[in-house]
């Protein structure tokens, strides 16, 4: 089977996980890049204030969002765009909380997906003194890039993916987190039926 997948990456206005602003996407086709996209996103309603730690981390402020969609509305987008691939991204924990919690507070429903976290693989594949997306990145060979800007992080998840995928020799997504001791995981209502299984073995 194929290297296929989508990285994805946040930035946020402040410090709840609903916050989304910005995302940017990177589809990988054959361990190739073979399309990309980004676009600013106007946080929900009681999640929307821009915080100076954040506009200061990505350069993003409310008046660059004024005129942008909706989570709620541009979430049909990055659902068309990634399919049905596995997503990337490190820190996989931050992005799919992000997720989860933009549609629970745009009240609309969280999309199923299956993803793989770029750090926990980057930890099992490098050695390194920091695992932080520009460190991680450059042991793959991906450098110079403008850390929070999320289509330039995307491209630096995707590549850490593939390379890393070359170290272990894996042919997947599935594969590269077994043989780096790592887990594919789920988002959404895969989530909840994993869950579910899990409840009923135990």
């Amino acid at each position: 089977m194929p290297l296929d997948f989508t990285a994805i990456d946040f930035e946020t206005a402040n410090g709840s996980a609903a916050s989304a602003c910005s995302v940017g996407m990177v589809k990988v086709r054959g361990g190739e890049v073979v399309d990309s996209a980004y676009w600013l996103i106007r946080p929900p309603a009681g999640h929307d204030e821009f915080l100076e730690w954040n506009v200061r981390i990505h350069g993003i402020m409310a008046v660059d969002v004024a005129d942008s969609l909706l989570w709620s509305e541009q979430l049909p987008d990055l659902i068309s765009f990634a399919e049905n691939d596995y997503l990337v991204a490190h820190n996989a924990g931050f992005d799919m909380g992000v997720i989860a919690a933009a549609c629970v507070a745009s009240y609309v429903e969280t999309p199923s997906f299956e993803y793989l976290c770029s750090l926990q693989v980057a930890r099992k594949t490098y050695h390194l003194d920091s695992y932080r997306l520009p460190s991680a990145a450059l042991a793959a060979g991906f450098e110079d890039f403008s850390h929070h800007n999320a289509l330039d992080d995307a491209r630096a998840c995707a590549a850490i993916v593939t390379h890393a995928a070359s170290r272990h020799d894996a042919r997947d997504i599935r594969e590269l987190a077994e043989l780096s001791g790592t887990n594919v995981k789920s988002l959404g209502t895969l989530a909840e039926r994993a869950r579910l299984r899990a409840s009923i073995q135990a």
